[in-house]
């Protein structure tokens, strides 16, 4: 078995999945004119995608539970690839509001899924290593895929960005079919059963750290084009080459998130993590008038916030004992509730007037909660160590 080829076949979904929901940050402005909307009521389109992997990340793994993970995986970058196909043809802004939402279905489930299978064909204590490989594609998603289709949408048509993801789907389908390996499904865990883990804290806590600490990221994310051209003073031209350069921070920071969980505990590397983002996106809103030193920052901040996700990931896992794969599916609808609100709340003082500076302000906030509550996790953690040891 060829671990490597395995890891490679999820990442390359997650690169898709990656680029279909993150280029809508340096297409907003198109589609916007486009379709005829406002720049704000474009990032619904964003908080929509969020919300369909919010309702597909549990329910498609509670309904398709029963496969074996590598059919599930095909049937999931199936839905993904048609979805995303389409977006090409859609004629309207509320249209597209709907094939956004369905696009979103797969994602959660896709990542849930295959961070586990991940994790098991990883070493003894290299599972958070292996689980950052996979959501590598995301991040290489990021240097090209992102840069590829704003570049694409901005000088031919937002359209034909699709047409690019939907091909990549059907790529990541051939990869899994001839790469990935038949795994056994775990007859221990069954999904429906596996809702008790819900009966618990400490699941629902890394949830929230989820949802609203890496919203911090989505505040700024989601509106990084107005940003670089209306208060950064960069060129149109620029966004593609600047976003690229964002993209390898987000790789870097991709690994040395994972590194990190392994080494200290993943509980650990979050709290650190977020506590690090609040900093860089206060120094996104201080710098931003200046060209070089926003540059900088944007890069940073890129490393600093996809760093979180491998350590969040493996707290999940480890928090679920028994019902990982449900697990880890409600993680990533915790990541795109993390979307929705950080797109949502980051642009209501856009819309009030503020400048678009002030998601960054809303982002450090949200950060700062999730370092708060990964500090209550330790604490609750303590709590229940004691009530056993009475």
């Amino acid at each position: 078995m060829n671990i490597q080829k395995s890891l490679i076949a999820l990442a390359i979904g997650g690169f898709g999945i990656g680029m279909t929901e993150f280029m809508m940050m340096g297409l907003l402005p198109d589609i916007a004119s486009d379709l005829s909307v406002s720049i704000p009521e474009a990032g619904y389109l964003i908080s929509s995608y969020a919300l369909g992997v919010v309702i597909g990340a549990p329910l498609l793994v509670l309904i398709a539970g029963n496969f074996p993970p590598k059919k599930l995986l095909i049937g999931l970058m199936v839905l993904f690839t048609v979805f995303n196909g389409l977006s090409i043809i859609v004629p309207s802004y509320n249209l597209f509001l709907v094939t956004r939402l369905l696009s979103g279905l797969p994602h959660g489930a896709f990542f849930g899924v295959g961070a586990v299978v991940a994790g098991k064909l990883a070493k003894q204590g290299k599972e958070a290593s292996a689980i950052a490989i996979m959501f590598s594609g995301l991040t290489f998603a990021n240097i090209v895929g992102i840069p590829l289709g704003t570049y694409v949408g901005q000088s031919i048509s937002w359209r034909y960005s699709f047409l690019i993801v939907a091909a990549i789907g059907l790529l990541a389908i051939l990869s899994l079919i001839f790469w990935m390996p038949k795994i056994e499904k775990n007859e221990g865990e069954k999904p429906k059963e596996g809702l008790k883990i819900f009966k618990h804290l400490e699941p629902w806590l890394v949830l929230l750290i989820t949802a609203v600490g890496t919203g911090g990221f989505f505040a700024w994310f989601s509106y990084i084009t107005p940003l670089l051209t209306d208060v950064s003073g960069f060129a149109k031209s620029n966004v593609t080459f600047i976003l690229m350069m964002v993209g390898v921070g987000m790789t870097i920071g991709n690994y040395i998130g994972g590194r990190l969980a392994d080494a200290i505990s993943p509980i650990k590397a979050g709290t650190i993590l977020l506590f690090t983002m609040v900093i860089c996106l206060f120094g996104i809103k201080l710098v931003a008038e200046n060209q070089m030193l926003s540059l900088v920052m944007n890069f940073i901040t890129g490393i600093v916030a996809f760093s979180v996700i491998a350590p969040i990931q493996m707290l999940m896992i480890k928090s679920a004992k028994g019902a990982e794969m449900l697990a880890s599916a409600s993680m990533q609808a915790g990541f795109n509730i993390g979307n929705a609100l950080g797109a949502f709340f980051g642009g209501i003082p856009i819309d009030n007037g503020f400048g678009y500076t002030s998601p960054e302000v809303v982002g450090a906030f949200m950060a700062f909660l999730g370092a708060l509550i990964c500090i209550s996790v330790m604490l609750n953690r303590k709590r229940v160590a004691r009530k056993y040891a009475i």
